[in-house]
């Protein structure tokens, strides 16, 4: 297969396949933005109850209809009136403009917009007409206010993260590399495998429902050009090594590809059955997120092992210029700064692996102190849009109660009873009577609390004891949304644990090894998740870390990190028959830690570019991801795992009975000489 893939002919062939497979998928992945949903309740599993709400009011007479309330502050009714009149004829209005109304204590006056909701983009095309004839004398917030702001957020992700990550993953590649030559080739590698991943979600969106929204499309970009660097650096390094042993560097990455390649399909398999676990996922954005992200992994997987050698055994040794590999010269080493740490941790293990788990440990204990919750509309922008701008303006002036924030679906026999038994709710501000058809009613009202509140949620949640009513509207989609992600975090983490734990198993051959990589995994996640709460809240003035958060950088995070340890692990393992499990680690430390190093931070960097967005979420996954990357890469892999295979010894492998006879020590293992490599 390698030498198929890198040979003097068989290079020329996959480089052909590769140019017309990047040449359709560049079309295809254009499309992706067609198919993306990014409206709130398309989130939301079909069965909960503002999902089915939801849908009876797009079956209704009345239509699918979002509010748009545009508020004028400081402004005389009469201009009002006059924009309501231009507003009524535009189109995707979908029923009858409300006169003004001004607040009770004056100063401000609303003017609400029915909109059609089962197009959005017709309905993102009505709010940017009545914003341009509003210009700066009115907001236009609402439902649709913010549906449109979140859409437009939304679809200008890919763009900005495109630009961000490719300046990142370049200069890191030219820092690593230190050529001015070979960083294109690895660029170009994972840049192909960006456009098949965002081709091969294209069409599972169009023909397969999948959920893709921008959130998951700005996701996958990080995630492939990261993952893909990573496994360029491991396999170029092998590459670079080879090279100065064989003079033909077709044969040198023939025996490059051979090496490499187990660990990194490893780490890869390691990577999609983790993001695969979220097809269990309630959340319909959750559930897609997994596959969205799978697909990118394997696109990246399967250039990397094909593409990028191929394209590398095209140029000559130059290509390395001005460090070129010399055939019959020395090979490079081990790192000498990870030889060196390994022999300070030899001398004592159990100390280091005990100090090191204490303090990831007294981070972990920040956790509790960390505030998980929804984010409120004003809080989910680090930088508030006029939707935003507009709902404070609302607040100040006609209290928290908000169009569209209450819907309930009865049966036509019990509309009376329904209709009273909401109204008479203390935090029902208003409740009438819409039609719905079919045997059923539409009810539609305000809630006394704006839909994003705690107080809102309890209101729903008294409501939804009201026998035969079914509560819809916008504070329970967020409600909905909150569970979902309560329920998924409770289903998908030990889930994760458990798969991750059998294929590590299954790879190592053993059961001490895999337990003690989960446990370090897991510890460093803790960790990482504690302190970047006590950092969104103190340092950078977030409200709260999303919902959402714990379980996306929990998925990142464990399988990642168990990532970086398969390829520190199997070195091990792979030194251990003949050197002994003590010496084997030292060796495994040396002669990975300069590659996977430079990987993580490659990983941790592109997902630290989320940061550039304004979405407060992507932002808190970006940073708790980028953290625990470097955690793991710096820390769990280097010290703490080293520690603990240095003190366990022969039986981090049991019950393997070859590798648990044999005879390392310590003293042997600080006396060991590190052979010549630099792969993993």
């Amino acid at each position: 297969m390698s030498a198929a893939v890198c040979g003097r002919r068989g290079k020329w062939v996959v480089l052909v396949i590769w140019l017309l497979v990047a040449a359709g998928a560049g079309v295809l992945g254009g499309r992706l933005e067609e198919v993306q949903r990014n409206d709130p309740a398309s989130f939301l599993p079909a069965e909960a109850e503002s999902t089915l709400v939801q849908n009876a009011q797009r079956a209704s007479a009345a239509g699918d209809r979002v509010p748009a309330i545009v508020v004028y502050e400081r402004r005389p009714v009469a201009e009002a009136a006059a924009d309501a009149e231009r507003f009524a004829g535009l189109e995707g209005v979908a029923g009858q403009v409300s006169p003004p109304v001004p607040a009770p204590g004056g100063g401000a006056v609303q003017v609400v917009v029915p909109l059609d909701g089962s197009d959005y983009d017709v309905l993102t095309a009505a709010v940017d007409r009545i914003r341009e004839i509003t210009g700066d004398r009115a907001y236009v917030t609402g439902p649709a206010g913010q549906s449109a702001d979140a859409i437009e957020v939304f679809g200008s992700i890919d763009a900005t993260l495109l630009a961000a990550t490719s300046a990142v993953v370049v200069l890191v590649l030219l820092v690593t590399y230190r050529s001015p030559l070979l960083w294109l080739i690895p660029f170009f590698a994972a840049g192909v495998a960006l456009a098949c991943s965002r081709a091969g979600n294209y069409l599972l969106a169009e023909y397969a429902d999948l959920t893709v929204s921008g959130q998951s499309g700005g996701i996958l970009l990080v995630l492939v050009f990261g993952i893909a660097t990573d496994y360029a650096l491991l396999l170029v390094a092998r590459y670079r090594e080879e090279l100065a042993v064989h003079e033909d560097r077709h044969e040198a990455m023939d025996l490059a590809l051979r090496r490499a390649a187990p660990a990194i399909a490893a780490s890869a398999a390691t990577v999609v059955a983790g993001l695969c676990c979220l097809l269990v996922a309630d959340q319909n954005a959750t559930r897609g997120l997994g596959p969205v992200c799978a697909v990118g992994v394997v696109c990246a997987l399967a250039a990397m092992l094909t593409l990028l050698p191929a394209l590398l055994v095209v140029f000559p040794r130059g290509v390395f210029w001005p460090k070129v590999p010399v055939y019959g010269g020395a090979a490079e080493g081990g790192s000498g700064l990870w030889d060196r740490v390994g022999r300070v941790i030899a001398r004592r293990p159990r100390v280091v692996w005990i100090g090191t788990a204490a303090v990831l440990g007294a981070m972990a204990l920040t956790l509790p102190l960390t505030t998980v919750g929804p984010l409120a509309e004003a809080d989910a922008y680090r930088t508030a849009p006029e939707s935003v701008r507009g709902a404070e303006v609302l607040d100040r002036s006609f209290g928290t109660g908000q169009e569209g924030s209450l819907l309930v679906l009865a049966p036509s026999g019990e509309a009376g009873r329904v209709t009273s038994a909401v109204a008479a709710d203390p935090g029902v501000e208003r409740i009438g009577d819409r039609g719905a058809g079919g045997g059923q009613v539409l009810l539609r009202g305000t809630l006394k609390d704006a839909p994003d509140s705690p107080a809102a949620y309890e209101t729903v949640e008294r409501l939804r004891e009201i026998p035969g009513a079914l509560i819809g509207g916008t504070a329970a989609v967020n409600l909905d949304g909150k569970l979902s992600s309560e329920r998924d975090l409770r289903v998908i983490v030990p889930l994760i644990l458990g798969v991750v734990l059998v294929i590590l198993v299954i790879l190592l051959r053993a059961l001490v090894a895999p337990l003690l990589l989960m446990a370090t995994v897991v510890l460093s996640f803790a960790a990482a998740l504690g302190v970047s709460g006590l950092v969104f809240t103190e340092l950078f003035g977030f409200a709260a870390v999303d919902t959402g958060v714990p379980l996306l950088a929990f998925v990142f995070l464990v399988a990642v990190g168990v990532d970086y340890n398969i390829f520190l692990i199997t070195r091990i393992r792979e030194e251990a028959a003949g050197r002994g499990t003590r010496e084997a680690a030292l060796v495994g430390l040396s002669a990975t830690g300069g590659v996977i190093t430079s990987a993580g931070v490659v990983l941790a960097a592109t997902f630290a570019v989320l940061g550039v967005l304004p979405l407060v979420v992507l932002a808190e996954l970006g940073f708790v991801v980028a953290f625990g990357v470097l955690l793991d890469t710096f820390v769990v892999r280097s010290v703490l795992l080293t520690a603990l295979t240095l003190d366990v010894g022969r039986w981090m492998w049991w019950p393997d009975r070859g590798l648990t006879r044999e005879r390392g020590s310590a003293a042997g293992a600080v006396r060991g000489t590190v052979r010549s490599t630099s792969g993993p």
